[in-house]
């Protein structure tokens, strides 16, 4: 259901393309507000059979400073090819366009962003021929928001401070401000929020709080995404609820439970299948008799 946080990272520049003047506001860059945005082709391929993507090309125009071009990479983790790529995007670009580029990278973690923020040199010990300085967006410099009011006034950049801070441990009280700023908003500026939050949080353990904001404040959202998220969160409650039941009448009826079968109870996703043991356990002889006929 839910691509990879990669995606999220720079695909949310591609929905909200003015994203980057509040980003580079954070960050400390003094970038003029944009009066139009362009996406451009990503393939930065030659005639020669290398291929070369950059995750997110967007054109900016600005009303005083003229255009630039802003190349936006996600960056799940260190890769050293990166010190390659990266100084032949901006090459490339420059030589394309003839327009100035910058270069975002937007992380995750801690380790990643130090790292990637480091400059790249292109040269010998003597001299300095190029040198690349990557603008890095990432958990130790985005906003935490939990402050409803303050989500509300700009819900993409609190979008984005949300992914880049899937791994906070108060990511819970990010996420439910997020959802809270949301409740008022139109499903149609609402709907890629929601889809883009769950792509960044990936396979987290703040996915899974997502869907369940999702699936009780923002009930009267209608898209797939929504509709899905909502799904999966109403059969995870109807597994919970049948499992604590299946518990109870086994402990009721002074059937030993082991903490295997607590485990395999537990841990069992299937709504069907607990009702199906939920319906043995009233009538069998022993615990091994509610698996019987798996």
């Amino acid at each position: 259901m839910v691509s990879s946080p990669h995606e999220a990272m720079h695909r949310i520049f591609q929905e909200y393309p003015g994203l980057f003047s509040r980003v580079s506001e954070v960050l400390g860059v003094d970038i003029p507000p944009p009066t139009s945005a362009t996406a451009l082709p990503t393939d930065l391929t030659e005639a020669r059979p290398v291929e070369r993507r950059v995750d997110t090309l967007l054109r900016i125009d600005t009303e005083h400073d003229g255009p630039f071009l802003l190349a936006i990479e996600a960056q799940g983790k260190k890769d050293p090819r990166k010190t390659v790529s990266w100084p032949y995007y901006v090459s490339y670009l420059h030589n394309r366009y003839g327009l100035p580029i910058l270069l975002l990278v937007v992380c995750q973690d801690h380790a990643t962003a130090e790292w990637a923020a480091r400059p790249i040199s292109i040269g010998v010990r003597q001299w300095q021929t190029l040198a690349l300085n990557p603008l890095v967006a990432g958990p130790h410099n985005m906003p935490v928001i939990t402050d409803v009011a303050e989500a509300r006034k700009d819900l993409a950049l609190a979008t984005l401070a949300a992914i880049t801070h899937a791994d906070n441990p108060d990511v819970g009280a990010i996420l439910k401000t997020l959802s809270a700023a949301l409740r008022d908003t139109p499903e149609a500026i609402a709907d890629p929020i929601v889809e883009l939050t769950a792509q960044g949080l990936g396979n987290r353990p703040a996915a899974q709080q997502w869907r369940n904001l999702v699936a009780v404040d923002l009930s009267f959202y209608k898209s797939f995404m929504s509709e899905e998220i909502r799904d999966e969160g109403r059969a995870e409650g109807r597994a919970r609820g049948r499992a604590e039941g299946l518990l109870l009448i086994l402990a009721v009826r002074g059937l030993a439970i082991t903490d295997e079968i607590r485990e395999k109870i537990t841990g069992c996703d299937d709504p069907q299948l607990l009702h199906e043991w939920l319906n043995r356990a009233a009538t069998a002889a022993t615990v091994e008799d509610v698996f019987a006929e798996e």
